[in-house]
């Protein structure tokens, strides 16, 4: 009892817990217990991982055995459907598929039909298929004239005005070509020796040139020199299409006497301005063709050193055009060598209507200018049947040939 303030007091014995171990091994104790239970939480961690990892594999596994259940019973759906089709409902699809397959044989006809020679000369071929598909209507006249002067070996050409151009004419101008032929028995190879424009007229389906051109002949034969004239339509991408052509023998030219002429514009023809040399193969396992550009020969007696000319391969099969390929560019010469292969898919080749179409192109200031062009294939109509005949008789072994290229 608490004598001062007379209440009861009660004391506890205090109890103190002593370690018979120093502080260092104390420490020692406990970062020993931290670093256990980081390990432990770590181990928890990789353990929590690789649950969510197995779980999320398990969900891929069921949503593939599903697709592939799904695509099965399609395919079996699909089996089922073509099974209770009736026969003469596959064969109406046949022959909608065989149509399909005409009918793109007729226009491969038709553009095989462009490269095909009719004598004696040609169109550029860059637009052959735009004029295929124009309305058979008059082409109009183009009035020129033309004199020769003997002393110093020149044409005198006038290109006067164009009247009743079709009415798809829209921005018409005039293309120049003076062509010789080669002096040489059997052959119907020629150069183009000159070769201008007239400016374009605007909107006109009477357009007057009033344009003057003074023509060299000096060192060509009169007699194997000719004249064409070709109005053109204009395109700013250079696919112009060709309204109409006339073309006039200078052989009867009188020396010092003005010629005018007033001509109809007739369809297009074609010249042969050299041979290129192509080499084909067919590989059927592999379902290509190899189309090989050798050698390109011209007759030209006026080659530019300076302009470098290339190749562009186009191939059609069936009712598909595939990605053209180019060449490299290659120094212009009298043979220019190229040596060079291109691949092209071609599936059955025995059987798949295929058409090549080999385009040469020299460079000029201000893009390119077409040389000319040559085609060969599997139809009938083809320049090149017998060469494709050949490949297919010696199969995967290059078969080359030459080519009359046209222009």
């Amino acid at each position: 009892m608490d004598r001062a303030t007379g209440t009861m007091g009660l004391q506890l014995p205090s109890f103190e817990i002593f370690l018979p171990f120093s502080d260092t091994s104390k420490y020692c104790l406990l970062a020993l217990a931290i670093a256990l239970f980081l390990i432990a939480m770590i181990v928890l961690a990789f353990k929590i991982h690789q649950y969510y990892k197995y779980k999320s594999s398990s969900i891929v596994k069921e949503r593939k055995k599903l697709m592939n259940a799904t695509s099965v019973a399609k395919k079996t759906e699909g089996n089922i459907l073509v099974k209770s089709l009736s026969p003469g409902f596959l064969e109406t699809a046949r022959k909608e598929q065989d149509s399909k397959i005409q009918l793109m044989q007729k226009e491969m006809e038709k553009l095989e039909g462009h490269l095909t020679p009719s004598p004696p000369s040609t169109e550029s071929l860059d637009d052959v298929c735009s004029d295929s598909d124009r309305p058979r209507e008059p082409r109009g006249k183009l009035k020129f004239s033309i004199n020769f002067n003997k002393k110093t070996m020149t044409l005198l050409l006038s290109v006067i005005e164009a009247t009743d151009l079709p009415s798809y004419s829209r921005d018409p101008f005039v293309r120049i070509r003076v062509f010789s032929k080669i002096d040489e028995p059997q052959s119907n190879v020629q150069s183009v020796i000159q070769e201008c424009e007239t400016r374009v007229v605007k909107n006109s389906r009477n357009p007057v040139f009033d344009e003057d051109f003074t023509l060299s002949l000096q060192n060509y034969q009169l007699s194997n020199t000719s004249l064409k004239l070709e109005v053109k339509d204009f395109d700013k991408y250079s696919r112009h299409t060709l309204i109409g052509e006339t073309r006039v023998a200078l052989n009867d030219l009188k020396a010092s006497e003005t010629l005018e002429l007033c001509e109809d514009l007739q369809e297009k023809t074609k010249d042969i301005i050299g041979e290129v040399l192509i080499s084909l193969k067919c590989l059927p396992t592999a379902q290509k063709i190899e189309v090989g550009i050798l050698k390109f020969k011209t007759s030209s007696q006026n080659v530019i050193q300076e302009r470098d000319v290339y190749a562009r391969i186009d191939v059609f099969s069936n009712q598909h055009r595939q990605k053209h390929q180019k060449s490299s560019l290659r120094a212009k010469s009298k043979v220019t060598v190229f040596n060079e292969t291109f691949l092209f898919s071609l599936p059955d080749p025995g059987k798949t209507h295929c058409l090549v179409l080999i385009s040469l192109y020299e460079t000029v200031a201000n893009g390119r200018k077409l040389i000319g062009q040559t085609s060969l294939g599997n139809q009938k109509t083809a320049s090149g049947h017998n060469h494709w005949d050949m490949m297919m008789q010696t199969l995967r072994q290059p078969v080359a040939d030459w080519h009359p290229l046209y222009i």
